[in-house]
């Protein structure tokens, strides 16, 4: 795909997104697409994803189309592979943007002819890219702007800042599907972290900070997967005013429309912190064993909490010491505290 970021792109082109298969990275990839709508008028983008992420790239008005992608991590299929590169070769894409670094997520275009398929060269795809760019991880610290450098020549610098994503919501429908009703002020809560314990911040601490917010007039609302489902029902036993558990009884994109709603939403380091950045709500993001330097929520209204402590981030799963002073030492107080509004300046008579 011609890459001259000042010329207009004549006619229809196409272009095709392999998408990441985790909720935050979909997320973090969007302002990627906004500068390849920008810099190519008429550009037609669709995203080949998997059925879990798909929810998050039909709310970016720069997709056009998501197709399933069906293959599970690590499941090779190749002659499905292949049946699916066919269908696609027959819409005809000029150009095929490869945000996994994996070796299988290059096969499909490569099958699929493709002819310009554009990553980072990562696991020896030297055959299956041929617009390879090679990682600066000095130049580019971001997660957001990796993908971003992927509209620009190999080699090029990347045009700086980088836009902030931004995703539609309409929670009204999302409110009457499910019967509820916005508290006059609602604080969301996102207490699941996908990849591990070690993200999480202790259901204690959750209730704690509800217990607090409820006795300032707040509504909770607890949203998260169903794998999140057996951590909200604990932050529900140990808080004196239970909060809406509702973990699991929604859907992502319902999920998305709710989180809209909030007046400030605190989450773990997840995918879910993503989305409430980029439906532009007030967030305080807790960061226990990963580091908001790779991946911080991308919004000017977050707050982000880390007590920096000499053993993190180690990236880890679970806590190697076994403590998790990292999060359990990230008291309910300071919490609260990020997540009220600053008191109105003082007026001298």
């Amino acid at each position: 795909m011609h890459d001259d970021r000042n010329a207009d792109t004549p006619g229809k082109r196409r272009a095709l997104i392999v998408a990441p298969a985790w909720i935050g990275d979909t997320v973090m990839a969007q302002p990627l697409f906004m500068r390849l709508r920008e810099r190519h008028p008429g550009l037609i983008l669709d995203a080949l994803a998997p059925p879990w992420v798909a929810p998050v790239l039909r709310r970016m008005p720069e997709i056009a189309e998501v197709i399933d992608n069906p293959f599970a991590h690590g499941e090779l299929a190749l002659t499905d592979r292949y049946r699916l590169a066919r269908t696609l070769a027959r819409r005809g894409y000029d150009a095929a943007y490869i945000l996994p670094n994996s070796l299988k997520s290059a096969l499909i275009p490569w099958l699929a002819g493709i002819p310009e398929r554009i990553g980072f060269t990562g696991e020896s795809r030297y055959g299956l890219i041929n617009r390879r760019h090679t990682l600066d991880k000095a130049a580019l610290p971001k997660m957001v702007e990796r993908f971003a450098q992927l509209a620009e020549r190999p080699g090029a610098p990347l045009p700086r800042p980088v836009p902030d994503p931004r995703l539609a919501a309409t929670p009204e429908t999302t409110l009457a599907a499910l019967a509820l009703s916005r508290p006059a002020k609602l604080a969301v809560f996102c207490p699941g972290a996908e990849y591990g314990p070690a993200k999480r911040w202790p259901a204690a601490h959750f209730a704690a900070l509800g217990d607090r917010l409820a006795a300032l007039g707040y509504g909770v609302w607890l949203l998260g997967s169903g794998k999140d489902r057996a951590v909200g029902d604990e932050i529900v036993r140990l808080a004196a005013t239970p909060p809406a558990n509702l973990c699991g009884s929604t859907s992502l994109a319902q999920a998305i429309d709710l989180i809209a709603l909030a007046d400030v939403v605190v989450c773990n380091d997840s995918g879910l912190m993503h989305v409430a950045a980029a439906v532009g709500r007030p967030l305080v993001a807790l960061y226990g064993s990963s580091s908001p330097g790779f991946t911080p929520p991308l919004t000017p209204r977050a707050q982000i909490l880390s007590l920096e402590l000499a053993c993190s981030p180690c990236f880890k799963r679970e806590c190697p010491l076994g403590h998790l002073d990292c999060l359990n030492r990230l008291d309910p107080e300071r919490v609260l505290a990020a997540c009220l509004p600053p008191p109105p300046p003082e007026v001298t008579p």
